[in-house]
């Protein structure tokens, strides 16, 4: 890149841990539809299924944000003032 030297950035990313909660959602929805047309104790099922995993991933994404610092120094990388590439490059 024509020797240039980038700083290297210095925010915190925040990235969620993974979970299964999407999944047991999309299970539980499919519970509902599916309790639609072969009877409601498919439904109820589902629909209980759902609302527990929505309340359980609300509760971990507000646990693991509680985690994070209140207050992060602003050291950011600086953006080139030129292009990165040359206009013959493209």
């Amino acid at each position: 890149m024509g020797g240039r030297d980038l700083p290297e950035p210095t925010e915190l990313v925040y990235v969620p841990g993974s979970s299964w909660a999407p999944v047991l959602i999309a299970a539980g929805l499919v519970g509902v539809a599916v309790g639609l047309f072969a009877g409601w104790p498919y439904a109820v099922a589902g629909g209980v299924l759902a609302l527990a995993s929505l309340r359980s991933w609300i509760r971990a994404s507000g646990e693991e944000i509680s985690r994070l610092p209140r207050e992060q120094r602003i050291t950011s990388a600086v953006l080139p003032a030129v292009p990165l590439r040359s206009r013959d490059e493209l």
